[in-house]
């Protein structure tokens, strides 16, 4: 008897090791894929638009790589971003964002906050016991982690919380030093713990992008994918209130219409769609409608594009170009840019490394240069350096 105990013992402390040292590693890898392209797994780009690309300013407004178990400083053969693929693709300031609860059977229809399948990451990745029970946490965590990999970069990746960051990152990148801008966002508002005090929290942390909901309702108002989809609370107004004046831009991405709708009636400030597609190009609940995208312009903000298929629905250049071109003839060119969802539990046509691809298919549609250069993060340098600034 006392054999099989110390048997079975074995067996749980290796199937235990296995688990933490191997799970993280196979839930990155299986969850954000890159689908081949059609020349030798690459999709190809004309020289022109290869010229293009590395002329422009290039910013994503999307990643979810602080999410897992990664080091952003180490090339990787999983995934979609880390610090020698941006460079590759001549990124210059990537959007960090910091993922802290999803639901169990996530979809885009309708889902409750009743389950979380962050808390099961959180212990098999061996993060902090402190974010394994707590929303804010996990996004300090994030901020923690980011500060890290911009420590060990040796001055590769520099972390932005200022306009006056964002302008010193441009001249030194213009002067050819190799640095690449990172900066940190939230997606949904359930981090605050139902706290206004935590705004400060997490902008003292370097958080300048708020995204208000995720895939479920929160306290401070409804998800596009929520069951109420209602649109802000009392909190979530005073949240609104609070970060236009501390400087933090206010991202609707995942917002119910009712939300959207109250917070663009609100806003003094141009807000953000961080990442996500447009019902013409691509039907699905994620995506926006005309009304909205020229409400979007009206009040002077934008929407990135992203490149899966529930956004642009098929996770080729084409399809991501096909979306930009109907937001920039509804919205305005000066009011769409892109927003990858890169490590976001997506399936994408390629890597932070090759994201030249989308430069090709706007110049095969037709787009000019100084469109391009719009889109791929002229627009965006100029509402983050709006939007960074305090009152």
């Amino acid at each position: 008897m006392r054999r099989i105990l110390i048997g079975l013992a074995i067996l749980i402390v290796a199937a235990a090791g296995a688990f933490f040292a191997f799970g993280p590693r196979l839930a990155a890898s299986s969850m954000n894929r890159v689908v081949a392209g059609p020349q030798n797994g690459q999709w190809p780009v004309s020289a022109h638009a290869t010229a293009v690309h590395k002329a422009a300013t290039i910013v994503d407004l999307h990643g979810d790589t602080l999410l897992w178990k990664r080091d952003l400083t180490e090339a990787a053969d999983y995934g979609h971003i880390d610090l020698p693929r941006l460079e590759a693709g001549n990124v210059a300031l990537q959007v960090f964002s910091s993922v802290t609860k999803t639901p169990r059977n996530q979809n885009y229809e309708r889902n409750n906050g009743d389950t979380d399948n962050i808390t099961l990451l959180a212990i098999g990745q061996l993060q902090p016991i402190r974010t394994w029970s707590s929303l804010v946490e996990r996004s300090l965590w994030h901020a923690e982690k980011l500060a890290r990999a911009e420590a060990k970069s040796g001055g590769r990746l520099r972390i932005v919380r200022s306009p006056a960051d964002l302008d010193r990152l441009l001249a030194d990148r213009a002067a050819g030093k190799r640095v690449t801008g990172a900066l940190l966002s939230t997606e949904g508002g359930q981090n605050l713990e139902g706290k206004i005090g935590n705004v400060d929290r997490l902008y003292d942390a370097g958080f300048r992008i708020f995204g208000l909901v995720h895939f479920f309702d929160n306290e401070l108002g409804g998800s596009m994918h929520g069951e109420a989809k209602a649109g802000l609370t009392p909190f979530g107004r005073q949240v609104v209130q609070l970060m236009e004046r501390k400087g933090i831009v206010v991202d609707v991405a995942h917002a119910s219409a009712a939300t959207v709708a109250d917070v663009l009636a609100m806003a003094t400030r141009p807000v953000v769609v961080s990442h996500g597609g447009v019902k013409a190009t691509c039907d699905t609940p994620r995506n926006l409608t005309d009304d909205q995208l020229r409400a979007l312009a009206r009040n002077g903000g934008m929407i990135g594009i992203g490149y899966w298929d529930a956004a642009v629905c098929a996770p080729t250049p084409d399809a991501t170009a096909k979306a930009i071109l109907h937001a920039a003839r509804i919205a305005g060119i000066d009011h769409v840019g892109l927003g990858s969802d890169f490590d976001g539990s997506v399936t994408t046509g390629f890597d932070a490394a090759h994201i030249a691809a989308v430069t090709d298919a706007l110049v095969r549609a037709g787009m000019s240069d100084a469109d391009i250069a719009k889109v791929l993060g002229g627009n965006a340098v100029r509402l983050l350096r709006a939007g960074l600034a305090p009152r």
